[in-house]
């Protein structure tokens, strides 16, 4: 067995000599994942794809668009106190691409991607894309954890049945999630939901999954603070999958996404809610429906590059911790 110290972390690109505007996007101006030799803690990885969206069109280009927005992020995070890429090699780990016409062969290839990723020892940071991608990402973590906790940030409940008649797509993955077995329904929590649906159906079939439920105006009477802490002990030590669709955010925190409604979070009550959650065993997380052609002045994107940031420094600090850095 080898002897020699754990190999220091690389960094992001030193702003102080090469200016935040210069040079490739990666997330947060990390070296690539071959530039690390091919293995990282935290693998932040694209998936560009939005063939399974009903609405707006876009989101296959959010992924991108996050990278350049995290240009202006930090190596200290100060909300955590916590320094995430010293703690673990953080790496961006591109993108997985996947068939545009074809959604079965497309959530396919992201679950084979995913297994490769995850099969490193790494835990995934994903930009998506729509939320159809979720489902194979899920299906991948629980191969490695079993059915997992799910804290789902998101304006709609996304467990719809079909759309036209199609299984797949970002209105339905959590639905398919629970009949896959590949969820913990003692643990699951919808976050920031609003907004009309089809019917009070809708609802009754949330509830019969195990979903529950904090909307938006929850949060805003009950404060970020107490919506945590009631989180928090529903997750209680069980290994987590955070699915963020930016369109929790309210538009005019998050004007670039695909389905927007109004009355949603501000982005100070999504971070906040996040940072409360950094005692929870963080195994991956998503983050989707970026949609970079609606957005003005970067606002979405950048929203974006914080709330990834966020979850990065929580799992980096996990992994430090689990070796006792």
């Amino acid at each position: 067995m080898s002897t020699s110290a754990p190999r220091e972390p690389r960094g992001p690109v030193d702003s102080s000599r090469i200016p935040r505007y210069a040079g490739p996007a990666t997330f947060a101006r990390l070296p690539r994942i071959d530039e690390v030799g091919g293995r990282a803690d935290v693998a932040v990885v694209g998936v560009p794809f939005d063939t399974g969206v009903s609405y707006r069109p876009g989101a296959r280009f959010g992924g991108n668009a996050i990278r350049e927005a995290s240009r202006l992020l930090r190596p200290y995070n100060p909300a955590q106190d916590a320094s995430p890429f010293a703690l673990a090699q953080v790496a961006d780990a591109g993108d997985i691409a996947a068939n545009p016409f074809n959604i079965d062969e497309a959530v396919e290839t992201i679950e084979a991607a995913a297994d490769e990723i995850l099969g490193t020892g790494a835990r995934m940071m994903t930009l998506g894309g729509d939320h159809t991608i979720a489902l194979p990402l899920l299906r991948s973590v629980a191969k490695k954890h079993g059915p997992v906790a799910l804290l789902h940030f998101d304006a709609h409940l996304d467990t719809w049945d079909t759309y036209f008649g199609a299984e797949y797509t970002h209105g339905t993955p959590f639905r398919r999630a629970v009949e896959e077995g590949i969820l913990d329904t003692s643990a699951l929590s919808h976050v920031g939901t609003r907004g009309p649906l089809y019917g009070k159906k809708d609802l009754d079939d949330d509830a019969k999954m195990g979903f529950g439920i904090v909307t938006s105006a929850d949060v805003m009477r009950r404060g970020v603070d107490e919506v945590a802490d009631q989180l928090r002990q529903r997750i209680g030590d069980r290994p987590l999958y955070i699915s963020i669709d930016i369109d929790v955010l309210d538009p005019a925190h998050a004007p670039g996404t695909g389905t927007p409604e109004a009355g949603g979070l501000t982005s100070r009550e999504l971070l906040e809610i996040l940072r409360g959650l950094s005692d929870c065993h963080l195994v991956s997380a998503d983050l989707v429906e970026v949609a970079p052609a609606y957005d003005h002045a970067e606002i979405t994107s950048v929203a974006a590059s914080h709330t990834a940031y966020e979850l990065t420094t929580i799992m980096s600090r996990q992994i430090a911790g689990a070796r006792g850095a």
